[in-house]
């Protein structure tokens, strides 16, 4: 069985995500999308609350599970018996960043790192860009999946 991780904080899940996530999904057997958790990283929606945006979103996808994890991605996906991390790019800085990071993965475990380009009618939506507009009480809606209109 062919199963991936899809890391991230989703803080909250974007449509940008949305498109890594079903595009992806199509790759392998199973996707967990997995929600880390790290004590020093203050967050606009609770953990419980980012978890309930990604299963309503994927309710109906059954090769998809949520789990949420703390420590090093690796050590989880081997936990999970995962073989591949999924991650998304929207632009070359992210693709200098996160080919540092698959970089050590590689070094510390046998995991293998999967990039999918976002696509280009998503690839200027991030998480921050998200609570910036939220915070500021702007038209957030076009840029999340239905479950974190609030």
């Amino acid at each position: 069985m062919k199963r991936a991780i899809f890391p991230g904080s989703f803080d909250p899940i974007t449509l940008g995500h949305v498109d890594i996530i079903e595009r992806g999904v199509t790759l392998f057997d199973e996707l967990i999308i997995a929600i880390g958790v790290n004590a020093d990283k203050k967050y606009m929606f609770s953990l419980e609350e980012r978890k309930r945006f990604i299963e309503e979103t994927f309710k109906h996808e059954p090769k998809i599970k949520v789990l949420t994890y703390s420590g090093l991605t690796v050590n989880f996906c081997i936990e999970q018996n995962a073989q591949f991390i999924l991650r998304g790019l929207r632009n070359p800085a992210d693709f200098e960043f996160e080919k540092a990071i698959a970089h050590t993965n590689r070094k510390l475990s046998e995991i293998e790192t999967v990039f999918l380009l976002t696509s280009s009618g998503k690839s200027y939506i991030s998480s921050s860009i998200v609570r910036d507009v939220i915070r500021n009480e702007g038209d957030y809606t076009g840029l999340v999946p239905d479950a974190v209109r609030i």
